[in-house]
């Protein structure tokens, strides 16, 4: 089995202090099918959810979105007159030819270990290692404190290559509009909480 490695996390070494506010996007509205790329949209009926998420993060200064209709749905309730960028790099981890399945169709792969499951591929997809290798493009860009709208399995990544051992990230539970903040600093990477759910 053939394994992308990651790349290595910006900023580089001369490179500014980046603090990223990650948030998962609401609960999607889904079919009982698998929808890692499936372009489904937001379940944006908890108002309540999402004005406690727009009061903790006031104002951002920047906001950048995985292009997912959920995703940018999820940020254009939460910020309706604020703009609003998006990088292809956040999309979630493309589950090939699992996509569109119901979840009781997909194959039981039975325990794994970790590096091994990470490195796992669907047929015609990616495997969590190549989502991890895939993410640094689009954080290589940012500076100070930048908004992320995106998907578990993006935030899963981040975390993954801030402790330095990708496959780690798998270990994490990102629930629906949960905060998730790292900062990545000239030496490394700082890890200030995750998945809290406000």
């Amino acid at each position: 089995m053939s394994i992308t490695q990651p790349s290595a996390l910006p900023p580089p070494e001369d490179g500014p202090q980046c603090e990223l506010v990650l948030i998962r996007h609401a609960p999607v509205i889904g079919d009982g099918c698998v929808y890692g790329r499936r372009d489904l949209g937001a379940d944006l009926a908890d108002r309540t959810a999402l004005a406690r998420v727009a009061e903790a993060v006031p104002e951002p200064a920047r906001i950048v979105a995985s292009p997912a209709l959920r995703c940018v749905q999820t940020a254009r309730a939460l910020w309706p007159d604020l703009p609003i960028g998006t990088e292809p790099d956040f999309w979630e981890q493309d589950l090939g030819e699992w996509e569109g399945r119901p979840y009781a169709e997909l194959p039981d792969l039975g325990p794994l270990p970790l590096e091994v499951l990470a490195a796992h591929r669907p047929p015609g997809g990616e495997s969590f290692l190549d989502l991890c290798a895939r993410v640094p493009r689009g954080l290589a860009p940012l500076s100070g404190r930048v908004t992320v709208l995106a998907h578990a399995g993006t935030i899963r990544a981040v975390l993954g290559l801030a402790l330095e051992v990708p496959a780690a990230g798998l270990r994490f539970e990102i629930a629906p509009l949960s905060l998730t903040r790292v900062s990545f600093l000239s030496g490394g990477a700082v890890i200030h909480e995750v998945n809290r759910c406000v």
